[in-house]
C-alpha cells in the first residue's frame, strides 16, 4: 500500500478522455519568487493550456489564492474556468464573488502592520496576505496577527502559506472550488485529478483522492497526494506530454 506521505511516484499520463484536470498556479505551474509580481511565466504558457484544455474537452480548471485579475493577466490565451482567492472568486462559473464588510479596513491593518515590521504585504481583490520570507523570525508574530485580525474581521479566516499568512473570505477553499467545479459540465463524471504545491493545496488534494481520482504534490512536504513532481518544470513536462513536447517551454 501507498504512503501518501512519502510519495515518490510521478504521475501517470493523463487520460484525456476520462480526466479532469483542477491545477494551482504559484509553485505549480510556476516556480515561487521572491515577491509576487516577480514570477517567471512561460511566454505560451496560456496557450498551452487552452491546447491541453481542448485535448480534455474543457475539462480544466485554474484553482490558485490568487486574485483573478491576475491569473487573467499571467494566463492570457487560457479562457477556460478560473477560480482565485482560495475559491472566492470565479470565472465561467457565474457565481458572485463571497465579499465579506471590512474588506477595506483589513487591507488597511495588515498593510500597517506589514510597514511597521518591515513585512511584504500583498493586496488581494478579496482579502490580503502578509509575507515574511524575508524575515522567517517574524513567522509567529505574523500569525498571531492574523488570528487576532480575523477575531476583529468576522467575515474572514486564517490561511497559512509558504512563508506567508492570509485572511481570506470564510467559507472560501479550494476542495470546495473542486466539489462546486466537478458538479458542472464539462467535468461531471471525469476522474478528478488536482496538482498543487502549498498546505493551501492539501485539502484539494484529499478531494481528489477521496473522490476516485489522485493528487499530485509539487515538492517536499508531507502530502494526501498519492503522486509527486519535485517543481514546476516538471510539471508543465508533465502536462506537455498530450501536447508533444513542445507544447510550452519546460
Amino acid at each position: 500500500m501507498r504512503d501518501p506521505f512519502g510519495a515518490t511516484e510521478a504521475p501517470p499520463a493523463l487520460d484525456t478522455a476520462q480526466d479532469a484536470l483542477f491545477l494551482d498556479f504559484d509553485g505549480c505551474l510556476v516556480e515561487i519568487a521572491p515577491r509576487p509580481d516577480a514570477i517567471c511565466v512561460p511566454d505560451r504558457l496560456g496557450l498551452g493550456l487552452a491546447a491541453l484544455a481542448a485535448r480534455l474537452d474543457g475539462a480544466l480548471a485554474i484553482v490558485s489564492g490568487r486574485s483573478l485579475r491576475e491569473l487573467e493577466h499571467y494566463l492570457a490565451g487560457f479562457d477556460g474556468p478560473m477560480v482565485g482567492s482560495h475559491g472566492a472568486e470565479s470565472r465561467g462559473l457565474g457565481e458572485a464573488p463571497l465579499r465579506p464588510e471590512g474588506l477595506l479596513a483589513l487591507q488597511a491593518e495588515l498593510a500597517e502592520f506589514a510597514a511597521q515590521k518591515g513585512l511584504l504585504y500583498e493586496p488581494k481583490s478579496l482579502g490580503a496576505g502578509l509575507h515574511f520570507r524575508a524575515r522567517p523570525e517574524l513567522q509567529a508574530e505574523t500569525e498571531a496577527f492574523a488570528a487576532r485580525a480575523a477575531l476583529r474581521f468576522p467575515g474572514f479566516e486564517v490561511q497559512l502559506a509558504k512563508m506567508a499568512v492570509e485572511l481570506r473570505p470564510r467559507g472560501a477553499s479550494k476542495d470546495g472550488a473542486l466539489a462546486r467545479l466537478t458538479r458542472r459540465a464539462p467535468f461531471a463524471g471525469r476522474r478528478p485529478v488536482y496538482a498543487g504545491d502549498d498546505v493551501t493545496d492539501e485539502p484539494a488534494l484529499a478531494w481528489a483522492e477521496a473522490h476516485g481520482g489522485y493528487g499530485v504534490k509539487v515538492g517536499p512536504g508531507d502530502t494526501a497526494a498519492s503522486y509527486r513532481l519535485g517543481a514546476p518544470d516538471q510539471v508543465r513536462a508533465w502536462l506537455a506530454r498530450p501536447l508533444g513536447e513542445d507544447a510550452w517551454d519546460v
